[in-house]
């Protein structure tokens, strides 16, 4: 999920948080605050939506509703609408809408408990190769779709996988059409029973160092509920995903249309995902995981 930067900038060009802006559809004038005040921040224990999962929010995160998200991610960042959420947590002490401004969307794939077997052999500098191949093929269908190009730089922080806590861990560095400045996705999936927590940071590149530090307060008060966690997983009983680690990584949503003789599909599913950043379309994805699967490991049944 990327961010404007250029709508940032013009914040901060025109004062930060207290300036006016023009709402997309009707062009409707509001100051920042105006704009926050419109939105219903909830703080403590939250219960997200399924009660799948919790967090428990220290006096420093605040969290909207999928609605309110939905609000700040169109109108107030200029991301193309009709994301589905659980919501976002985002810091209470600094506007949405300056350019320190930033959040986490909280999401839930529930494709079924993501066996976490190869994640040591995944060779993450050739999957980076691929997702940025797959970036530069998609651009013909993002601008067909209105959007301006992007660019997968590269990462941030290369990915990485905790095996205790089953959280795994990578950023994004991305840029899209002529900007020179560089968004940010921090990226935590939290591994449950039968699907994913997803906590994207969206953010730019010059906050990394400030992500980074407060996304490991994220992943502490964030937490599946009792009998959705990963060591609750039944193979009797429960469903196992089509996809493992690395897929995940590269955008384990072309593992849930199949991949292969989906590409139309696939195409039209990539311009909802532009919110998100998705580092890879079908090209380079079909390049990767048609490899050797004793090779790379990868748990993609077809």
């Amino acid at each position: 999920m990327l961010k404007n930067l250029a709508f940032a900038l013009f914040l901060l060009a025109l004062g930060g948080a207290s300036t006016t802006f023009a709402q997309e559809a009707g062009k409707v004038s509001m100051t920042a605050e105006q704009f926050e005040s419109t939105l219903s921040f909830q703080q403590g224990k939250i219960n997200l939506p399924g009660s799948i999962a919790t967090l428990d929010l220290p006096a420093s995160f605040r969290y909207l509703n999928p609605a309110d998200t939905e609000k700040v991610l169109v109108e107030g960042w200029g991301n193309p609408p009709g994301q589905k959420t659980l919501g976002m947590i985002v810091p209470a002490a600094t506007s949405l809408l300056s350019a320190a401004g930033w959040g986490v969307v909280v999401t839930y794939d529930a494709d079924g408990h993501v066996k976490d077997d190869d994640a040591d052999a995944i060779k993450y500098d050739e999957l980076l190769k691929e997702m940025q191949e797959g970036t530069e093929a998609g651009n013909k269908e993002r601008k067909k779709a209105g959007y301006p190009a992007m660019t997968l730089v590269g990462w941030a922080e290369k990915p990485s996988y905790d095996k205790d806590s089953h959280k795994l861990y990578w950023a994004k560095e991305l840029k899209t059409g002529a900007d020179q400045n560089s968004g940010l996705n921090y990226n935590i999936r939290v591994l449950g029973r039968e699907g994913v927590l997803v906590l994207n940071a969206i953010a730019s590149m010059d906050q990394l160092a400030k992500i980074r530090t407060e996304m490991k307060q994220v992943t502490a008060f964030s937490d599946f509920t009792p009998g959705n966690r990963y060591t609750d997983f039944n193979s009797a009983t429960d469903k196992t995903a089509e996809y493992g680690i690395a897929a995940m990584v590269a955008g384990g949503v072309a593992a849930k249309l199949g991949l292969f003789g989906k590409l139309f599909a696939f195409l039209l599913l990539f311009k909802k995902f532009v919110i998100v950043g998705l580092g890879a379309l079908v090209y380079g994805l079909a390049k990767f995981f048609g490899r050797d699967k004793d090779a790379t490991k990868v748990n993609l049944e077809k």
